[in-house]
């Protein structure tokens, strides 16, 4: 089960006092609970990537050179390649049914609106029932538009400096301005306006769409019960699947906004609708795992829960209330690698083959579950392509006490950002960065100013030195350290560096698939129940189950 944008201090079990996360609690109370579980990538569609390849994104294409790192439009042809091969795929071979229930966001078609060739069907998925996107603030009314925030990159100061000259230009009379070149603009700027509102108006309509395998069920869908629609549809799964080796991947649409829940959790929780929205999440995962113990599953099973990264913190609604969740002690949040954009709840349960109620300390990756399931599956590693995770049941049963990742290589789309080591023979948990967010305003740890952080030049500092930190002493990454402060200052930083171009010397180019021709909307591409002309608006799937 993975959370979509949940923070690490968002659950009891993780320190929260005043959430209700019965549920989640009880799974680590009888399972085991990872407090240094890291995600792969700080975003949601690279963080996916990764969690069913056990890969980097950057080895599948999966991590954008550009500004935004995930996909905007379902008529993209950009996704998650066919050659890359997921955990899915392989389980199949061993006569496991699958099914994805949730939030996709790797991809849909290729060169045709009907070809799927990025549909979660290509990456072993028997059954899929979700959303090909993501849950935009544009898919509920009265939520506004992500695209507001547009005018955070309008040159205004440009626009107006060249107007301004302009102008100077045309009193001095150097320049000539006639009426006729101010008619012309003032359309230009009219019609970009009008083109602006006719996009927005259409977004939802294009991109916020529900599906049953490769049929739309409901566009634009509705977010109000899709909790409770998924959950349903999670259990019938399950009760299908009694007499043979399953996988369900459970991929919540919240906490990511806009934010929703159904009438039966709205108002109920001490943290307005995201809080109400978390309490729904535990629900649903009472229920999944109450089902399988009513079929007599859970000694058979291995239940899994995390978040794809950090909680958003830069979600401010249209009414002024922050609905982002929280980190913790853990400074930042998604979008960032700094540790409240990564470190992400990881909880491992399985009666009677995992210790319950046990806690582990050491560094692992939601890349870990690619090589655990192979291993459990008694199948083999892929021989042609490189596996960024390491099998965690060792670690997780106390067959070792440290866990195989040396080192974590941290990710801002495609750029190396941070890296992680825990050396062999120590406890400390060295973390260093190349590269840090300009946050805005200037001493906070947020980037209100563009909504998300973004991991191009022109929004970061680079530092030379790296920023060092010693996580196991200072987890919040308050303190940089300096050769005067940390006498191993430069042998941390000389071993970091050996790491990484070892870790370089590894990558191979991979197409881009956040290129602008994979990201930008192609018309043939777009998916649509009806015609364009009804705004591809359909209702089947509550119209189904109304009969």
């Amino acid at each position: 089960m993975m959370v979509d944008d949940l923070g690490m201090g968002d659950l009891g079990c993780y320190g929260n006092t005043t959430l209700r996360t019965p549920n989640v609690d009880r799974l680590a109370q009888q399972g085991v609970k990872l407090t240094q579980h890291i995600a792969a990538a700080p975003l949601c569609t690279p963080s996916r990537a990764a969690f069913l390849t056990g890969r980097y994104p950057v080895r599948s294409g999966m991590a954008s050179y550009g500004k935004v790192g995930v996909y905007i439009f379902a008529a993209a042809s950009g996704g998650l390649p066919a050659q890359e091969v997921t955990f899915t795929k392989l389980a199949k071979q061993k006569g496991y049914s699958t099914a994805l229930i949730g939030k996709w966001h790797l991809g849909l078609n290729c060169e045709r609106s009907d070809d799927f060739c990025h549909h979660p069907s290509s990456h072993g998925f028997d059954y899929f029932y979700g959303i090909t996107m993501t849950n935009l603030r544009d898919c509920q009314p009265g939520h506004g538009t992500v695209f507001s925030n547009v005018v955070a990159h309008v040159p205004f100061q440009g626009i107006g400096l060249a107007a301004l000259t302009v102008l100077v230009l045309h009193v001095l009379g150097i320049f000539t301005l006639s009426w006729r070149i101010l008619s012309i603009f003032s359309l230009l700027v009219a019609l970009s306006l009008l083109l602006f509102a006719g996009f927005v108006f259409t977004f939802p309509y294009l991109n916020c769409l529900l599906m049953r395998n490769h049929t739309i069920v409901e566009q634009p869908f509705s977010a109000e019960s899709l909790t409770q629609r998924m959950t349903h549809e999670a259990v019938d799964f399950l009760r299908r699947n009694t007499e043979r080796p399953f996988i369900l991947f459970f991929s919540f649409v919240q906490v990511h906004t806009a934010l929703f829940a159904s009438e039966r959790f709205r108002g109920k929780s001490a943290h307005g609708v995201y809080g109400d929205a978390v309490e729904e999440v535990d629900w649903s995962v009472g229920q999944i795992v109450n089902t399988l113990d009513s079929l007599n599953l859970t000694e058979n099973t291995l239940v899994y829960l995390t978040s794809d990264q950090g909680a958003h913190l830069e979600e401010i609604s249209i009414r002024g209330d922050v609905h982002g969740g929280w980190n913790g002690i853990y400074k930042a949040g998604k979008s960032t690698n700094w540790e409240g954009g990564i470190r992400v709840p990881g909880i491992v349960k399985w009666t009677g083959v995992l210790p319950a109620g046990i806690q582990v300390d050491e560094p692992t990756s939601n890349m870990d579950i690619f090589p655990t399931v192979v291993s459990l599956a008694g199948l083999q590693m892929p021989r042609d392509s490189v596996i960024d995770g390491h099998d965690l049941m060792p670690l997780l049963q106390g067959r070792v006490t440290r866990s195989n990742h040396e080192f974590l290589f941290h990710y801002c789309n495609a750029y190396l950002n941070a890296v992680r080591w825990h050396p062999r023979q120590s406890d400390s948990v060295w973390k260093a960065f190349f590269f840090t967010p300009d946050f805005y305003p200037e001493n906070s740890t947020l980037c209100l100013h563009t909504h998300t952080c973004f991991c191009t030049e022109e929004y970061v500092t680079f530092h030379d030195p790296p920023l060092l930190f010693d996580l196991s002493k200072d987890p919040t990454e308050s303190n940089p350290l300096t050769p005067e402060t940390e006498s191993n200052f430069q042998p941390v930083l000389d071993a970091i560096r050996e790491a990484v171009a070892l870790h370089t010397s590894t990558l191979t180019v991979a197409p881009d698939q956040f290129s602008f021709s994979n990201s930008v909307w192609k018309p043939w591409l777009q998916p649509c129940c009806t015609s364009l002309s009804e705004l591809c608006v359909c209702d089947e799937d509550r119209s189904t189950a109304n009969q």
